[in-house]
C-alpha cells in the first residue's frame, strides 16, 4: 500500500483557500472546462513524510511509530501549531509543474513533527523519502496544459494571499490510491 504522514487544515482554511484559487487563473481555466488538474479540496494536506510502498504487515509498526513521534511532540509543547496558508509558487517545469501555498506561523514546530516522525520510520527500518521538508500545500497540477505566463501570474497573485490561522492538532497516516482520480483514505490518527 501506497502510504504518507500528513496534517490536514480545518474546512474553514480549505473553503477560504478554495475561494482563492477558483479567482487565480487556473481557478478561472477550470471553471472553463481546461483540465489544469487542481487539487481536491477534500484532500488538501501538507505532507510531512512519504512513505511509498510498504507492505501491509507493516501497518502496524508503522502506526507505532507515528503514535510514539505524536506523544513525543505533544510531551514538548503546551499546544498545537499554529499554522496559516499564504503566499506560494511553484516548482517543476513543463508537465511537471505544481503550483503551491505557503504555510506561515509556527512552522518550526511542524518541522520538529516532521524530523520525529522520520526519526522514528528510519528506527522502525521503514521506507520514507529523505528529501528536506518543505511545507507546502499542492493547489494544482497543471503542467504544460497551462501557459508559463499563467502560472507565473497566479504564483504572484498568491503572494498577497494570507488565509486565516489554523491549529494543527492531528497527525494522520494517509494511504494514497493513484489513477486519473487519485484518492486517499485515512487509516489512523494522533493528537498533536
Amino acid at each position: 500500500m501506497r502510504l504518507f504522514v500528513a496534517v490536514y487544515p480545518p474546512a474553514a482554511a480549505v473553503a477560504d483557500l478554495t475561494a482563492q484559487v477558483a479567482r487565480l487563473r487556473i481557478g478561472r481555466m477550470a471553471t472553463s472546462g481546461t483540465d489544469v488538474r487542481l487539487a481536491d479540496p477534500a484532500d488538501a494536506h501538507l505532507t510531512l513524510a512519504f512513505l511509498g510502498e510498504v507492505d501491509a504487515g507493516r501497518l502496524t509498526d508503522v502506526e507505532s511509530a507515528l503514535g510514539i513521534a505524536a506523544e513525543t511532540f505533544r510531551g514538548g509543547r503546551a499546544g498545537s501549531p499554529v499554522l496559516r496558508l499564504g503566499g506560494g509558487g511553484s516548482f517543476g517545469q513543463g508537465r511537471f509543474t505544481v503550483l503551491w501555498v505557503d504555510v506561515h506561523g509556527e512552522v518550526d514546530a511542524l518541522g520538529v513533527l516532521a524530523r520525529l516522525v522520520r526519526i522514528g520510520l528510519r528506527r522502525g527500518r521503514l521506507p520514507h523519502d529523505e528529501k528536506p521538508f518543505r511545507p507546502h500545500l499542492t493547489i494544482a497540477r497543471p503542467g504544460d496544459r497551462v501557459d508559463g505566463a499563467d502560472v507565473a501570474a497566479d504564483r504572484e497573485a498568491l503572494h498577497d494571499y494570507l488565509g486565516p490561522p489554523w491549529p494543527a492538532t492531528e497527525l494522520v497516516l494517509v494511504r494514497s490510491h493513484q489513477g486519473p482520480r487519485p484518492t486517499h483514505d485515512r487509516l489512523a490518527a494522533w493528537p498533536i
